[in-house]
């Protein structure tokens, strides 16, 4: 099976596409890559969640009493792959400061470029809500179907995965492995290099963002 073209969301907002070609110069420092990061982030969470469902809710105005539109059912699952993941949850979280969190430690290994698990927390009703899982690269997609693959295990159904960049390679890999799950992405670069990295990318984005490399 190949990637489904619905199963791909590429937000070509002016303003992300202009944050996300600040973040690829290599210039650019380590706070202003994080707040980059953390604004993109927001931006892509408008997106993800544009098609929650609503319910009608009566409030009262300074004028009267009114049924308006509020999100139904219980609130999302943020869920950051360790580390780079991170970056994008504050913006998240503004957006929805209910949401609940999981966190899934994986790493990359150098020879193999295999996903090592070494950290997972997850609500106990994760069954029952939207998992979004954030990753700011896809590239050879190994980190994001170990992540979605341990989530499921766990019982989440309902799962969509956002992400800054995204190889060809990547995407073909993870709509394989989780067909189920929606990608929504900034960008779709031209594919990999040797190593494993996104060319041309803006290189490994948990380094630049914590300032390890």
């Amino acid at each position: 099976m190949t990637a489904r073209k619905s199963a791909v969301h590429v937000v070509d907002h002016p303003l992300v596409r202009h944050k996300l070609t600040l973040m690829r110069d290599k210039a650019v420092s380590t706070k202003g890559f994080r707040q980059l990061l953390n604004e993109i982030g927001m931006l892509l969470c408008y997106e993800v969640t544009r098609d929650l469902p609503t319910e009608l809710v009566e409030v009262e105005t300074p004028i009267e009493r009114t049924m308006q539109p509020a999100i139904a059912g219980k609130k999302l699952v943020f869920a950051p792959i360790l580390r780079a993941g991170v970056g994008f949850l504050d913006g998240m979280l503004d957006l929805v400061p209910s949401a609940r969190v999981a966190h899934v430690g994986l790493y990359r290994d150098p020879e193999t470029l295999e996903a090592v698990e070494y950290y997972f927390k997850a609500p106990a009703d994760i069954a029952d809500r939207l998992v979004i899982v954030m990753d700011p690269m896809l590239a050879t997609a190994n980190s994001a179907v170990a992540a979605i693959s341990r989530l499921k295990a766990r019982g989440a159904k309902d799962i969509r995965f956002v992400c800054l960049l995204a190889a060809p390679e990547g995407i073909e890999r993870l709509t394989k492995a989780h067909p189920d799950v929606a990608v929504w992405t900034a960008a779709i670069d031209r594919g990999l290099n040797e190593h494993g990295y996104i060319v041309p990318g803006l290189g490994d984005a948990g380094d630049r963002m914590f300032g390890t490399k």
